[in-house]
């Protein structure tokens, strides 16, 4: 009961967290990246074809629909948009038939993207199965959109100033296929470099277009990723982490890209002094999931499993996976980490959000609210729990 009372005070909390901010903070919302914040791109590119994410229970939890975000609900994306007062973001490929409103926000993601071209990985003897949609093609498509949002195009920059920038989570992608194809953590690694420069690349672009405000998160700890956990299971102790049951070497490689990441922000601050450039903490703001899961009112049982599954151990085989004939979802998402063994469900995004907006995880701390979400006298702090 003690628990209970724990989790629903928390609900009340990021409530009230999302909801203090100031809806005229920021003028919008453009987002970046790949599945973690598709909120439609995937489903609209194949021009009718079929997508998982175009199914139930694909967004059964929030929406009651498929939206064609890789969740049963919510994003981070979506949280933030609320924060910030402004609809949730309509997926860029909708402007082809002219039925959404722009003018608070787009998000340019693509599930499967990449922060490299397809080509970097062609000319490196990779097998090519995921979307051309690169970080470069979403930059290209905000270029081509740009004058329509600005009107006269010469308010375009005063425009930019008042919006914020999610530039991710992408570059996730570049190492997930590389290690999917049997890639050593030290060829991922020799690549890396490549990764950030482009992340960078873009970043630099936002702000001579005058953008001030730009978040950029880094990986989240691919060795606690049911995906992760289910190809490179193995009967050998040593490669487990004690504490939270996850794969040491992949989560290592997560804080050596993260610290390259950094690096490359720092560098940023230095070029732009007047831009503020925030990363976001996606990898801790997790972990602690895998850590102390009932104290976010997840269950250890199932802290590694899918909640939308098939599979012995961790409910997850990638060939057949949630949104596909015979396969279900858990009766209690709400208590899982894991959606469909690749994405997580909308309540690990609040809690991952939640911690975001506290300021907690994220350098220089953002906090969008002038009424910090209440800290709770426990162990984990800042504004942490599901609406």
């Amino acid at each position: 009961m003690a628990s209970m009372r724990f989790y629903l005070f928390f609900g009340f909390s990021l409530y009230s967290c999302i909801f203090a901010a100031k809806p005229e903070s920021y003028a919008a919302l453009f987002s970046f990246g790949d599945s973690l914040a598709d909120t439609g791109n995937t489903l609209l590119s194949l021009n009718g074809g079929s997508s998982p994410t175009g199914r139930l229970p694909y967004g059964e939890t929030f929406f009651h629909r498929p939206t064609g975000r890789f969740s049963n609900g919510r994003l981070v994306v979506d949280f933030f948009a609320q924060a910030l007062g402004v609809p949730l973001l309509p997926p860029y490929l909708s402007t082809l038939d002219g039925g959404d409103d722009f003018s608070k926000g787009v998000n340019f993601a693509v599930g499967g993207a990449t922060a490299l071209d397809s080509s970097y990985f062609i000319s490196k003897g990779f097998e090519q199965h995921w979307t051309n949609y690169s970080l470069g093609v979403q930059l290209e498509w905000f270029h081509q959109l740009l004058p329509s949002l600005c009107k006269p195009y010469s308010d375009c920059k005063e425009f930019m100033k008042k919006s914020m920038f999610l530039v991710g989570e992408i570059g996730g992608n570049d190492c997930n296929f590389a290690f999917f194809q049997g890639k050593s953590t030290e060829e991922v690694k020799a690549f890396v470099p490549s990764i950030i420069n482009t992340i960078m690349k873009a970043a630099s672009e936002f702000i001579n277009e005058g953008v001030e405000t730009l978040v950029i998160p880094g990986n989240l700890p691919i060795g606690c990723s049911t995906a992760y956990l289910t190809m490179f299971q193995t009967q050998d102790k040593q490669e487990y982490d004690p504490d939270t049951g996850c794969l040491k070497r992949f989560n290592d490689f997560a804080i050596y890209y993260n610290s390259k990441l950094q690096d490359a922000i720092q560098v940023m601050r230095q070029k732009f002094p007047h831009a503020t450039t925030i990363y976001a903490d996606y990898y801790n703001a997790a972990l602690r999931f895998f850590k102390s899961p009932e104290a976010f009112g997840l269950a250890k049982e199932t802290v590694h499993s899918a909640c939308c599954g098939v599979g012995d151990r961790y409910n997850f085989n990638f060939n057949r996976m949630c949104g596909t004939s015979g396969v279900t979802a858990c009766s209690d998402p709400a208590s899982y980490i894991s959606w469909d063994g690749m994405h997580l469900t909308e309540t690990a995004y609040k809690f991952i959000t939640a911690s975001l907006l506290s300021g907690e995880f994220t350098d220089p701390p953002l906090r969008l609210s002038d009424h910090p979400c209440p800290e709770p006298d426990f162990h984990i702090h800042g504004c942490l729990s599901s609406i």
